[in-house]
This record gives structure tokens, sequence and C-alpha cells, in this order.
């Protein structure tokens, strides 16, 4: 089974539709029923059945797209890996860092490799970490602790920190009202723990917002106190700030990684970019 056969399955099961997958292939839907019927007599089996105007693959036909679809995605690393520098990079990263530290990466790294394309998407980590098992990009940034058994390194390490215009004694907090960011559940259990840890009485929960800039403004003109990753902070932003901080002397901080595979690793242009994380100063 050739590559165009590959494309002929994947489109055909994404579309679940001859008419649009003769239309994404380039063929009229009579081709590509001769060439579906080809690939039965080849393998001897029914590949897809119709109800109706419904198409649906049998369970030999799910098997064969599978095989198909990870003979896309090898076919893709071969041609990077042949490709060498010239490859085009496919990153994931969360849309935090790649709205507040991914720009100046790449601008110093493509200062460095110019003939390097990159294709990237930004998104929710969850979504970032789903297109990296799915390979289909190769490399992933994400926020946050996941299981991942490939290659990983750590880039950042970042602060919780509460900001406010003025000063705010610690014992005060309870009293003080917050402006609250609508957190990941995960990331929200982790703030109560602490608050519970060290006050009795449930925090002064004035306004949720879902916009950390938006925090940010109505914590500099004094409308309350604020909980955020370091990430949103910069040099020109006057806020007094402190660090959380566990009884036990722990801070409260979250980690942002870079995955790859270890077939990607092997890629040259990969290992470039890892080098690049890996001997750049901190908080770029």
């Amino acid at each position: 089974m050739d590559e165009k056969d590959c494309y002929l399955l994947k489109y055909v099961h994404e579309e679940m539709n001859l008419g649009r997958a003769a239309s994404r292939l380039f063929i009229t839907p009579p081709a590509l029923t001769y060439r579906i019927q080809q690939l039965e007599q080849k393998f001897g089996v029914p590949l897809l059945r119709k109800n109706g105007k419904q198409i649906y693959f049998t369970p030999e036909g799910e098997h064969l797209v599978q095989y198909a679809n990870k003979k896309i995605t090898e076919l893709q690393l071969l041609k990077d890996y042949l490709l060498d520098i010239n490859a085009t990079l496919r990153i994931g990263a969360s849309t935090i860092y790649a709205r507040y530290r991914l720009p100046e990466v790449l601008k110093y790294f493509l200062n460095m490799y110019p003939q390097v394309k990159i294709h990237l998407n930004a998104g929710l980590t969850k979504e970032i970490f789903q297109l990296l098992a799915a390979e289909k990009i190769h490399l992933g940034i994400v926020r946050g602790e996941f299981n991942w058994p490939g290659y990983k390194y750590l880039i950042e390490t970042e602060n919780i920190c509460i900001i406010s215009k003025d000063k705010i004694h610690f014992e005060d907090l309870p009293k003080v009202p917050r402006i609250h960011y609508k957190y990941p559940s995960n990331f929200n259990r982790r703030i109560e723990s602490w608050w519970y840890e060290n006050f009795e009485t449930p925090p002064l929960i004035n306004t949720e917002i879902d916009d950390y800039e938006t925090v940010k403004a109505l914590a500099k003109v004094g409308y309350g106190y604020a909980i955020i990753p370091s990430i949103f902070l910069n040099d020109q932003d006057d806020f007094y700030q402190q660090n959380i901080m566990f009884k036990d002397g722990t801070p409260m901080t979250i980690n942002t990684w870079l995955m790859c595979s270890n077939e990607s690793k092997e890629l040259v242009i990969v290992k470039k970019l890892i080098e690049y994380f890996q001997s750049a100063p901190p908080l770029l």
C-alpha cells in the first residue's frame, strides 16, 4: 500500500463521504470507489459498507486506517529527517507560553537558522499534549505536570504570586477583596489547599475574570489583590508582590516543559532547538 492509498483511507475515514474525500484527493468519486475495490481485492477483505447513503468502515477497514495513519506519520518524520536542517518544525505550545515567551525564543532561533520553517499550534495545554501523543507535532511545550514516556526538559519554573497596588499584610488577606482568575481545576485546588492551610475563613472573592491582563489592570487601580503566575509580570509592572509559600517553606510553582518523542529528538532541527533552550538564559 503506497502513500497515496494511505491518504485515500485517511480522507475517507475523516469525511465518511466519498464525494468530499474524492475532492480532497483531486479525483472523481468513481475513481475513488475503483481504488477502494482494488484495495479490497488486494487484502481479500471488505473495507467499507453502505447503509443507504451512509458509509462505514468494517473492523478490517478500521485496522487498515490505523496502519495508514501510522505510515503517514512515519513518512512525515522520515521526510523531515531527510530534509535535515531545512525541515519544517512542527511545534505545539500552551497559549500562555506561546504569547508571553515563545515570540522571543523563535526570534533568536530563526536568526540562527533562517532556513527553518515553523508550523505552530497554540492552544490549551491538554490539547497540545494530545497533539504530541498523536505524533502530529515534533515538540510540545506544556505547563503543568504530565506523565510522558519520551524526552522532556524543564524550560521554566514560575512562582505563584500575590499582587496588589499597595502592600497587604499577610494576615489581612481574608479581609481584602480578591480578583479571582478562573484557574484550571487542578491549579485552583492547589490555591485552595494553600489558603485553608493558613486561614479559617474563605477568601473574599468579589470578581471572577477569565483574562490575566484584565486581572492585572484591576489590581493596578487598587480593586483588590490577585493570585497569578509570574509569567504574566514584567519589569514595567508596579505591583506590591509576594510569592506564595506553604507552611513548610515550599513555594507554590508551576513548571513549563519541552517534550518530544524519542524519535523526534533524533531530528537535527529538533536537537538544535533543544540545545537552544538548554543554553539560552532563563526567562527569555
